[in-house]
């Protein structure tokens, strides 16, 4: 899984940028977030399962986990 790439498809799909994301980020949260505080999370790998899910949500996406066969 490599939620960089599916984060940025998913930006892509829905023609969000990242200075919007961040907008629409520090909306939701309270908390200040910046382009480049969001593109080095995902360059670092390092944002938290709990900003992917808020960041999919605004981007109108779900998480679902399946069990592999």
């Amino acid at each position: 899984m490599d939620i960089r790439n599916d984060i940025k498809y998913c930006m892509a799909r829905e023609a969000v940028t990242f200075k919007r994301l961040a907008e629409l980020m520090t909306e939701k949260t309270g908390k200040k977030y910046t382009i480049n505080s969001l593109s080095g999370k995902l360059i670092r790998e390092s944002i938290t399962l709990k900003e992917a899910l808020q960041v999919l949500e605004i981007l109108g996406y779900d998480l679902n986990i399946n069990k592999r066969p």
